[in-house]
């Protein structure tokens, strides 16, 4: 696309004939430019005949050289611009169908984008992946009836034409020719689009089988389930190829008569034409001409069988875009009646009684941690409730307004491929890393104090040779290794790594360097904090180009804990209003786990945060404490509050500090983690 590059436009969804219209009319000038390179084509295309008959009747006549050189200079001429104006249809076809490509990409990107978090619920990965690899493509190829579709047109009237000057029964047997071609090929046209829907449904859900056979094989593996799901994969491959093979017995029907037929046509008409000719009706050079036109004529009458059947398989194609276009958010986002508070308020949800303070670090937590994952969807509106923030009511407050102040961090979130600073960054660039870092402009960088010096040259170290941009430290945080001077544990890693973090002094010190050391540095910087405030340091550490290394889509790469920690350190990045995170140390040994739970706390003061979970390591940096029955509040408090006067509290914390380790390998040993729990669980 060029002049819809961004806005690919609204497509037309009552029917998918009507959305294949929408892609014509979008592009009508190219489209016309199409039909026009197309019929002349087609229409010259039968000109050499003609040439060629007036060359054997008048040039082949004694004394009649200068004729015969004329007409063969006329017959060059003829190919000469026939082959130009081929060339140029090709060129204009494939802009045609490239536009339509990429518009339609565009409209179900947009769609995805719109859905947000109700796509997973309403369409599966293997049908969004079977439209982009074969809809797009048999919607695109659609539109070639625009270009050589109109040219087949008008060279049959032509030809017929030409015919009826030569003989009116030759011109009649033309004619009636197509559509005797057309009740033939309509029947298995129309059997050809329930036989490829068949298709098209069958190759969505085995993608979809991949996509999760695929995303789970480590699961697998450690469940001894990977044999079992290949069994059904091969079954329903199976079950794919046989459905194939009958849209291909359909297929080589049609591609069969589409040669064939054309080919009885001509020597139909050759054999008229012939019988013609041996009895004086028509000249030698007239039959040469009949043979020429009709030969010629397999051309268009070959492109009407190829777009009916473009045009069959564009139709189901079509379909299933418009399938993916008519569902709805689950959520409106517009519309909205109310404003959304002007500064922090309480988050009230009505259903469990959760209240939460503006300001503070909230923990909720409940034996079934659907019941608090639920809640968060509500605080989040992820679902409908009744839940206010302020004196307003949630779901009256206009949806990107609440998605800019509120945001839901869980560890089901995708993470894309790309650096790590890219992917923890997202799609913040230098304005947004400003902003992440409360800058506005150049607002503030005049009033810094007589500190700023220091807090600058404490900083640099950061950015020059073996700094931020490698893998010995981030973001101005945590100490370089050297073999004098190992890593140790310190102000950037352990349970104390962000202890103290004043956020005022870190947004002060963010606006020094961003003012000296450029947009680079403030990236380094503000990325850094992050991945420290999530425990992430070691995880930088260990990878081979430090914040510069690649992340493969869905931190494939990465282990369990590490995606996890990647993904709160991106949370933490945005710097929401309010943060709402779900199980984030769900993955992780103990002492990640109190690094993680220091440094959101420290990372987070003064901002409303959310976090749900029983690990006790992270109840105890909580400010208040909502411990969830049967989805409603059945005891609010701190951490030692409840663990003196709430036994199903207690007996809910205990156990979870004897939960084996989900992941040994990213700290230290399970029984160390273990009597760690257990010293936090009875503190």
């Amino acid at each position: 696309m060029t002049d819809s590059g961004m806005n690919p436009g609204t497509p037309d969804r009552r029917s998918a004939g009507r959305y294949l219209w929408w892609l014509v009319t979008s592009q009508r000038r190219r489209v016309a430019a199409g039909a026009l390179l197309g019929g002349l084509w087609m229409v010259c295309l039968t000109l050499p005949p003609y040439v060629l008959s007036r060359a054997i009747d008048d040039g082949l006549r004694p004394g009649r050289t200068s004729a015969l050189l004329g007409w063969s200079a006329a017959l060059l001429g003829v190919g000469v611009v026939n082959a130009w104006l081929a060339i140029m249809r090709h060129r204009t076809m494939t802009r045609i169908r490239m536009d339509a490509s990429f518009r339609t990409v565009r409209v179900v990107a947009l769609q995805t984008v719109r859905l947000g978090a109700a796509l997973p619920r309403r369409v599966t990965a293997g049908e969004i992946v079977t439209i982009g690899m074969g809809d797009v493509q048999s919607i695109s190829q659609t539109l070639t009836i625009t270009g050589p579709g109109v040219g087949a047109v008008l060279s049959y009237l032509v030809v017929a034409a030409l015919l009826l000057s030569v003989s009116w029964l030759l011109a009649v047997v033309v004619l009636l020719g197509v559509p005797l071609l057309a009740v033939v090929l309509g029947p298995l046209l129309e059997r050809l689009q329930g036989r490829e829907s068949a298709y098209r449904e069958h190759q969505g859900a085995l993608a979809a089988r991949f996509v999760d056979l695929a995303g789970g094989l480590r699961v697998l593996n450690g469940l001894g389930g990977k044999e079992v799901f290949a069994e059904r994969y091969r079954q329903g491959s199976r079950a794919l190829q046989a459905e194939g093979y009958r849209v291909g017995s359909v297929t080589s029907w049609i591609q069969a008569l589409g040669l064939g037929l054309p080919t009885l046509f001509l020597a139909a008409v050759t054999w008229l034409a012939a019988r013609m000719a041996a009895q004086g009706a028509i000249t030698v050079g007239e039959l040469v001409a009949v043979y020429g036109y009709v030969a010629v004529l397999v051309v268009p009458v070959a492109f009407f069988i190829e777009g009916g059947y473009d045009l069959s398989r564009g139709l189901v194609a079509a379909r299933r875009v418009l399938r993916l276009l008519d569902l709805e958010p689950e959520l409106a986002g517009s519309g909205a009646a109310s404003d959304a508070p002007a500064s922090p308020a309480v988050l009230r949800d009505a259903d469990s009684g959760v209240e939460v303070a503006p300001g503070q670090l909230t923990a909720l937590v409940s034996a079934r941690p659907a019941e608090t994952a639920a809640v968060v969807e509500r605080l989040g509106r992820f679902t409908e409730s009744a839940a206010t923030w302020g004196d307003v009511p949630l779901r009256d407050i206009d949806l990107a307004r609440v998605r800019d102040r509120i945001l839901v961090a869980d560890n089901e979130a995708d993470l894309f491929s790309g650096t790590l600073r890219e992917v923890v960054a997202g799609r913040a660039g230098p304005t947004g890393l400003a902003a992440a870092a409360g800058l506005d402009g150049d607002a503030g960088l005049d009033a810094t104090g007589p500190d700023d010096d220091a807090r600058l040259a404490r900083t640099r170290r950061f950015d020059e040779p073996g700094g931020a941009g490698g893998a010995d430290a981030i973001g101005g945080l945590g100490r370089t290794a050297s073999p004098d001077h190992p890593t140790e544990p310190d102000a950037g890693h352990g349970p104390d790594a962000t202890a103290g973090l004043d956020t005022a002094a870190v947004r002060a010190e963010t606006a020094v360097r961003a003012h000296a050391l450029g947009p680079h540095a403030l990236d380094a910087t503000a990325v850094g904090r992050a991945l420290c405030a999530a425990a992430a340091r070691d995880l930088v550490l260990g990878l081979p180009k430090g914040l510069d290394s690649h992340i493969d889509a869905q931190g494939r790469n990465l282990s369990g804990g590490q995606r996890q920690r990647v993904r709160l350190a991106r949370a933490l990045f945005a710097d929401p209003e309010v943060l709402l995170a779900v199980e984030p140390t769900s993955a992780v040994d103990a002492h990640t786990e109190a690094a993680v739970a220091d440094g959101l706390r420290a990372f987070r003061a003064g901002r409303t945060t959310v976090v749900t979970g029983s690990s006790p390591l992270l109840l105890d940096r909580a400010d208040t404490v909502y411990y969830l029955e049967d989805g409603r509040v059945a005891a609010v408090g701190g951490h030692g509050e409840l663990l003196r006067e709430h036994p199903g509290y207690r007996s809910l914390v205990a156990r979870g500090a004897g939960d084996p380790e989900p992941e040994a390998a990213d700290g230290i040993g399970t029984s160390d983690s273990a009597d760690l729990r257990s010293r936090e669980a009875v503190r």
